[in-house]
């Protein structure tokens, strides 16, 4: 299995996406000795036999279980002729576009630039929507006693530690980067109105750590988080948007499988494009697969009468453009991404960029629309988000043309 290599954004560092990280391996970070597998076999009875001699951490049916074992105990897997055994891709918080800080106690403004956009309003005071639509958060936690988002969390789970498939109750930010995004997507203000608001204040928060304090983490435990979050929707009869502010150059078959089950199980799926510049078919996955929404990031800026699609963002694949039908690796929608402020893991905000910040508003914008049309099925909800981005049309940053093309894809969805 291919390594591959997640992304966030940070305010420390002037990053891009996909780009390898310095920063040491969980295994490393654990003090212990420890690799994580995903074993196979098309006998059931050496694939039974070894689940019962090592931990099953997560099990993925026909694309096998994965475990954490010993260097000693991998080295000792890869002689047995029954079993197919690889690393599980590990995935790393690296280079990003520029973040710039500003954090305070209170927010320079409680409706940013990207919520006027989006609503089409830049008189806008306060937002509004998203009743009863649950919004899984796969990053590095959240800070859910944050005064701007503790009103909504209704699920906080840890999908990363290193022992442990999953802790319920446990899902602290110590990055900021998950935290960023939840606010995004439905900051409500907090309890005094003084805070700031996301694109769907009334929608409910399921936060789930799916990679460690340094945004470091394993493809197994997201599949797993994207599968539960699906599984939880089917099982409490709610609808699921489950949003996806990382990416990587390379596809991975277990999350690729997720995502799959996800959608066929009525979630929606929203993942960002990914920050490697303005080259054609540079889109990251998981938000290249077909089943996902891909979200590339816009900028304040105003060019040929419209936002401009950053620098930073990746392009989709330019082959597959202007038929207004979405294939692998293609851009689907656009929102904004640069100069993004919302909560912060200090209890204040921080203004950020990068698509990581443009997924969480169209993840805001698809529960605040699923609350106000509940009738939807996930499939019509994508298809009302496809038909409000045709009818704002994106023409500036490169690659941005008439229509659907591979840079803003069927342009910026609105809510009104």
């Amino acid at each position: 299995m291919k390594k591959v290599f997640f992304t966030l954004t940070t305010t420390i560092l002037m990053m891009t996406l996909f780009a390898v990280s310095a920063f040491a391996s969980p295994e490393k970070e654990s003090g212990n000795d420890w690799v994580r597998v995903l074993i196979e076999s098309t006998s059931e009875q050496a694939k039974n036999q070894a689940k019962e001699k090592y931990d099953v951490r997560h099990d993925f049916g026909k694309q096998g279980f994965s475990t954490n074992v010993t260097k000693q105990q991998y080295e000792a897997l890869q002689k047995n002729k029954n079993l197919n055994v690889t690393k599980v891709d590990k995935v790393s918080l690296v280079n990003q576009p520029q973040a710039t800080g500003d954090r305070s106690s209170t927010p320079s403004d409680q409706t940013p630039w990207g919520m006027e956009a989006i609503y089409n309003d830049d008189s806008i005071t306060a937002t509004d929507g998203g009743d009863d639509i649950r919004v899984a958060v796969l990053d590095t936690g959240s800070k859910t006693d944050h005064v701007d988002l503790e009103g909504n969390v209704e699920q906080c789970k840890d999908f990363s530690r290193l022992f442990f498939s999953r802790v319920d109750g446990s899902c602290n930010d110590i990055n900021g980067h998950g935290t960023h995004v939840a606010g995004t997507v439905l900051a409500d203000g907090g309890a005094d109105g003084e805070g700031i608001y996301g694109v769907a204040p009334d929608a409910k928060l399921w936060a789930y750590k799916v990679l460690g304090d340094l945004g470091m983490g394993f493809s197994d435990d997201i599949a797993n988080a994207i599968r539960h979050a699906a599984d939880q929707g089917q099982e409490q009869g709610v609808k699921v948007v489950i949003s996806m502010s990382l990416g990587s150059s390379g596809e991975d078959g277990l999350i690729t499988e997720a995502v799959d089950y996800a959608y066929d199980n009525g979630a929606l799926v929203v993942a960002a494009a990914g920050n490697d510049g303005d080259g054609e078919d540079t889109i990251g996955y998981p938000g290249a697969v077909e089943n996902a929404i891909a979200v590339a990031a816009l900028e304040d800026v105003q060019e040929k009468g419209t936002y401009r699609v950053a620098d930073f963002s990746s392009r989709g694949n330019p082959a597959t453009a202007g038929d207004y039908v979405i294939q692998e690796r293609d851009v689907e929608l656009s929102a904004p991404g640069a100069a993004i402020a919302s909560t912060w893991n200090d209890g204040a905000y921080n203004t950020i960029s990068g698509t990581s910040m443009a997924t969480p508003h169209v993840s805001g914008l698809a529960a605040k629309i699923w609350a106000e049309n509940s009738g939807l099925s996930n499939t019509d909800l994508r298809a009302e988000l496809q038909s409000r981005a045709t009818a704002n049309d994106i023409l500036g940053g490169t690659g941005a043309a008439e229509g659907d093309d591979y840079a803003s894809g069927f342009g910026f969805p609105l809510a009104q």
